[in-house]
């Protein structure tokens, strides 16, 4: 597959003392957008960010955010997402016993329609969802937790979805989600992942430096 590598930093895994300052190196180093974790202690075992951390952010930047909804009956909180600077936002279809509404749902709100692909799920279930979808994002870990292991079969996985959508000419941007570390960004990319949720694995490494390590991830993806 062709096409820019974009990137999305896990804020989930930023410095949150010293976010200010993250946030504005982030923007003023041309990241795509900002990736934002919403977890409910419910579908996910953990609870993360949520609607004040999204609102603060549009007032303090202008880097769209990549809002990745890991909760039940997500239609409860859609329009309210969605009203935070007009965001990609992300779906567990499992989640909710009308997939496809939601995704319309999303659309009718302003906001970019995504679909998170579960480790488990295949991708023969999201298949009639595609065309309703503006983005896909394959978990490679299982949703939750950051600073997981790669599930080896998700990187097959994430070049089948890539055949997928090329075949049946859906313009839809490839995701990847889940230990996006120096090692695996390469494959990765290679499997057709085109946005990169950098997260605690390369970008925001622990001892590392932020703009030194997001100047390694340009040098990988060609982009400067």
């Amino acid at each position: 597959m062709s096409g820019a590598i974009k990137v999305a930093p896990s804020m989930m895994c930023a410095d949150f003392l010293n976010l200010g300052a993250q946030l504005a190196l982030l923007e003023d180093k041309g990241v795509d957008y900002l990736h934002i974790d919403i977890m409910d202690g419910h579908f996910v075992p953990n609870f993360t960010l949520g609607p004040d951390f999204c609102r603060r952010l549009c007032e303090h930047s202008h880097v769209p955010l990549d809002i990745h909804l890991m909760v039940e009956r997500p239609e409860s909180f859609i329009p309210l997402f969605a009203s935070f600077g007009l965001p990609a936002l992300y779906i567990h279809p499992e989640t909710s016993y009308h997939p496809v509404r939601c995704l319309q749902l999303i659309k009718s709100c302003g906001a970019r329609p995504g679909l998170a692909i579960d480790p488990a799920l295949p991708l023969e279930a999201v298949r009639c969802l595609l065309p309703y979808a503006e983005l896909a994002c394959i978990m490679t870990v299982n949703p939750g937790y950051a600073g997981q292991e790669l599930l080896p079969h998700t990187i097959a996985k994430l070049g089948k979805l890539a055949e997928m959508v090329a075949a049946e000419g859906y313009p839809i941007e490839i995701e990847v989600d889940g230990n996006v570390s120096w090692k695996n960004i390469p494959l990765m990319i290679e499997a057709g992942a085109r946005i990169l949720v950098a997260g605690s694995s390369s970008l925001f490494e622990a001892g590392g430096d932020l703009a030194d390590n997001l100047e390694r991830l340009y040098g990988m993806i060609g982009r400067r």
